[in-house]
């Protein structure tokens, strides 16, 4: 079973507070929310670097299929935005 960004930020908060020696109690949802914001900014710039990378050097011949690509990858992330904002 895949586990979802925020329960990957939570499993990660709990990890950093166990190291940090400080307890639950010390503003978890503030460290998730930090957690899982990195964890999709990252998402979304590989997946802007990728669209870069097959604009740029994949399809030089062909550079109509290679729009093609970016926008779908760009409509993709927008996607990704809006459900993972639907989440909060």
């Amino acid at each position: 079973m895949s586990k979802s960004l925020r329960d990957r930020a939570d499993e990660t908060t709990r990890k950093v507070q166990e190291i940090l020696g400080v307890t639950s109690d010390e503003h978890p949802k503030e460290i998730s929310d930090a957690i899982e914001q990195t964890i999709i900014n990252a998402l979304l710039e590989e997946r802007e670097r990728c669209a870069t990378v097959a604009y740029d050097e994949c399809c030089d011949e062909d550079i109509d299929r290679a729009d093609k690509v970016a926008n779908e990858i760009r409509r993709i992330r927008t996607a990704l935005i809006a459900n993972l904002s639907s989440l909060r």
